[in-house]
């Protein structure tokens, strides 16, 4: 049995599922994720995760965000994320699944909070659902009638974290919210060919104002600001975590010239692409950080 507020590290299996079971919930240790050891530069997740800190002290680095790590800290990360985590001694559970596991399962696991400090009864029940998950992806593993079980208790687990918010973060959506959710999905399926605005108006049926001034309710940017961002966003991911060489990558994301793809990069990252690579293996500055409302959720995470 195990006590609240602790998490078992002989419940912590592998995190790659078996050949054939691409839905497969797996659980393991936050060593599991990167190819080498020691987090030496980002890893492109190609998952869904949850990240359950259970020791030490550290640091996150989530597309470049730093957040602080302790026991207790949970970190949401989807696919096509950068993830690198820093810290000796940092020791965390990480439960993972693929797009189509909760299909049919009436949970937005969008809803969780990228980062959040658990504490006191929340902490215990999140150990508790977590424990509980690793307990039976492991017991039974590979049995296919074991499957439901796992994706009703990450159901469970999700809808829990989605309610820890306040009554704030969890306001019914306004009609910008919605537009700027229509939005993002386009992006996500159309960033790699056109940063036009108006191109995704018409696609959307609706007035480039409209999207604008959506765009600016939810997030304080500009629909062209937004999509760039998500642009420059997926060429920092590949500039940190591959080799592909740069002007590849600009050729990936529309830009046929590199010196058009460096210009652009530039003027929204701050630094050249080459600059940037060449840093990537530093950490970032941690600085304290507070959950984000759901509004900020939604901007365009590469769930393409």
């Amino acid at each position: 049995m195990v006590t609240p507020g602790q998490l078992s590290p002989a419940t912590r299996t592998s995190l790659s599922p078996a050949e054939g079971d691409a839905d497969e919930i797996t659980t393991g240790a936050l060593g599991d994720l990167p190819a080498e050891p020691g987090w030496r530069r980002p890893v492109l997740l190609d998952a869904d995760l949850l990240i359950l800190v259970t020791g030490g002290h550290g640091s996150a680095e989530l597309d470049f965000r730093a957040l602080p790590c302790r026991p207790g800290t949970l970190l949401r990360a989807r696919p096509g994320q950068a993830l690198r985590c820093l810290g000796a001694h940092l020791d965390a559970t990480v439960v993972r699944w693929s797009a189509g596991t909760l299909r049919g399962l009436d949970v937005d696991p969008d809803a969780v909070p990228t980062y959040r400090q658990l504490a006191g009864e929340d902490e215990d029940a999140v150990i508790g659902e977590v424990t509980q998950i690793a307990v039976d992806a492991e017991r039974h593993r590979g049995v296919p009638a074991a499957r439901a079980l796992l994706r009703h208790q990450l159901a469970v687990l999700l809808l829990r974290l989605t309610l820890l918010g306040s009554p704030d973060e969890r306001r019914a959506a306004r009609p910008e919210l919605e537009t700027f959710h229509r939005l993002c999905r386009e992006v996500e399926r159309g960033y790699q060919h056109t940063r036009r605005v108006e191109d995704y108006a018409a696609q959307l049926g609706c007035s480039v104002r409209t999207l604008t001034r959506a765009c600016l309710a939810v997030t304080g940017r500009s629909a062209k600001q937004v999509i760039d961002e998500r642009v420059a966003l997926q060429a920092s991911r590949l500039l940190a975590a591959t080799d592909d060489p740069i002007a590849r990558i600009g050729r990936r994301l529309g830009f046929p010239e590199p010196t058009n793809f460096g210009r652009f990069f530039t003027r929204e990252v701050g630094v050249s692409p080459g600059a940037f690579r060449a840093a990537r293996e530093q950490p970032l500055p941690v600085r304290m950080v507070r959950p984000r409302p759901p509004a900020d959720a939604p901007v365009p995470n590469g769930r393409a």
